[in-house]
């Protein structure tokens, strides 16, 4: 593995300030941005020409509420705002794109899509194998499962490796019973990013240009043509520096399942329609160029967060998400096709879904404090920003119309609300439609998936509070039962295949 250069560290004292305060000034834009909203809307109902009604609640204060619709002009400049913000962070967005593809820093940018293509002009790598690497810890139950979807892709892995991390059942036993290489980690301490870097450190130098290494999770089923496509996108395009998955839900755990199969079937129909476009290169599954995963040990220290030479930062709670990061800053070509999917675990409780999203939040709000506002990382600051204010709204939401509800004596119908929960509604069923005829029963009903998304933002407040006064968190690792093999449900229906999209 190439030494990183001699340079500047990368933690200032800024750089360790940032992470910690990160959920703070999201907080404080999200309340600023409610107020402007606030301080534009108010005025406008109080010059409503009609007068307005007035409630005295709980003895001691005094509700004034208008049954009118709001004004055109307040509409149209609502949507006009919703718009222009999000044009905005395409815009941003592709300029970064954009950039890293022409870039000619090689010192900043080595992954930079032209950068790549001029120095492998002429070079032949061979064709593109791929190697597996699965980090596991006490995944014995369900490691056959994952081991059979490898067997049955085309073309088969040339290479897979089980890391086994610090297991007290019979992981590397049944590893090695179906086929797989083991690798047992010595003395790891740092979870899941800890086990990756010490194989990789073994495996990368071995490995050529076109020696692809696919990281995927030990609960993870990999659907048929996953390797074929990413092979092909690896071979088509000598640039492409990593192929991601698109996640789905297993089938089970009854409403908290189907809840959460939702979310996973919006996220990839969100993918889709940025045409593959990566937004995080997920652990699931994702195929790596030995060329990006070298390139972000030599920048580790120096132009990455990190310890020099570790492919994965131990620090990071989200290593998925901070390394899809660090390669967008050094410029790599990415991409998630719609024919690259796995389906994934689902959490079987609220307990330890709170848990996992817990880590995943806070992460996510570490990693984008330990980078900065850059052009990289504008979209996952909009995305943390939107988070918050979605918070915001959704409780404003519930708490206006419970006083609405104590409010008034009789119940009346607000034809221009309905017809907005109406169009929200049809959001709602459209963007999980091919996750079948429970999805969608589901999403119509609107409210079960308002109250999931609350129990969300309720992570996202904890975990703000967490990160601001620095308290530990913890892995929370589910223990897992058998997994009998079954066909993946819902039944997903095809999308069109995206075209080449950036990083």
């Amino acid at each position: 593995m190439t030494a990183p250069e001699p340079g500047p560290t990368w933690r200032s004292d800024l750089s360790r300030a940032l992470p910690r305060v990160v959920g703070v000034v999201l907080l404080l834009l999200v309340v600023a941005a409610a107020l402007l909203l606030w301080f534009v809307v108010a005025p406008s109902a109080e010059q409503h020409g009609d007068p307005l009604a007035s409630r005295v609640l709980l003895g001691v204060w005094r509700v004034l509420y208008d049954t009118q619709a709001p004004s055109l002009a307040v509409a149209v400049t609502a949507v006009a705002v919703a718009l222009l913000a999000a044009a905005f962070v395409a815009v941003v967005e592709n300029r970064a794109v954009t950039r890293a593809r022409t870039s000619r820093r090689d010192r900043s940018r080595p992954l930079a899509a032209r950068t790549v293509m001029e120095k492998t002009r002429g070079v032949w790598a061979g064709p593109v194998t791929v190697t597996v690497v699965i980090p596991a810890h006490d995944e014995a139950a369900i490691l056959p499962e994952t081991l059979r979807s490898l067997r049955e892709q085309q073309p088969a892995p040339q290479r897979v490796v089980v890391v086994a991390d610090n297991c007290t059942d019979d992981t590397a036993a049944v590893a090695r019973a179906h086929g797989a290489e083991v690798h047992e980690t010595v003395g790891n301490t740092q979870k899941k990013a800890g086990a990756l870097n010490q194989v990789l450190r073994r495996l990368l130098p071995e490995l050529g240009d076109n020696d692809a290494v696919l990281v995927m999770d030990a609960d993870t089923t990999m659907d048929a043509g996953f390797l074929a496509a990413a092979v092909r996108r690896m071979t088509e395009d000598r640039a492409l520096m990593a192929v991601g998955g698109v996640f789905y839900g297993e089938p089970g755990h009854g409403l908290l399942g189907l809840l959460q199969r939702n979310e996973y079937t919006r996220y990839g129909r969100g993918i889709a329609r940025r045409r593959g476009r990566v937004f995080v290169l997920t652990g699931t599954a994702t195929v790596f160029r030995p060329r990006a995963l070298r390139a972000v040990a030599a920048a580790r220290g120096r132009a990455l967060p990190g310890t020099p030479g570790d492919v994965y930062d131990t620090a990071a709670l989200t290593e998925d998400n901070e390394l899809t990061i660090a390669l967008k800053s050094l410029g790599a070509l990415m991409v998630s096709p719609s024919e690259c999917t796995v389906v994934t675990e689902l959490m079987p409780t609220w307990r330890a879904l709170w848990a996992q999203r817990l880590r995943w939040q806070r992460g996510a709000l570490e990693n984008i404090g330990a980078y900065g506002l850059t052009p990289s990382t504008f979209r996952y600051w909009a995305q943390q920003f939107g988070l918050g204010y979605g918070g915001v709204a959704l409780a404003s939401y519930f708490a206006l119309v419970v006083i609405t509800m104590l409010a008034i004596d009789q119940w009346v119908w607000y034809p221009f609300w309905l017809g907005l929960g109406g169009v929200f509604a049809l959001e709602r069923v459209v963007t999980v439609w091919r996750g079948g005829w429970r999805a969608r029963l589901l999403a119509v009903t609107v409210l079960p998936e308002l109250l999931f998304d609350m129990f969300l933002n309720l992570v996202y407040l904890r975990s703000v509070v967490d990160i601001t006064l620095g308290r530990q968190t913890t892995w929370n690792h589910v223990q897992h039962a058998p997994r009998a093999r079954t066909a993946p449900e819902p039944v997903l229906e095809p999308i069109p295949e995206p075209l080449p999209a950036g990083a």
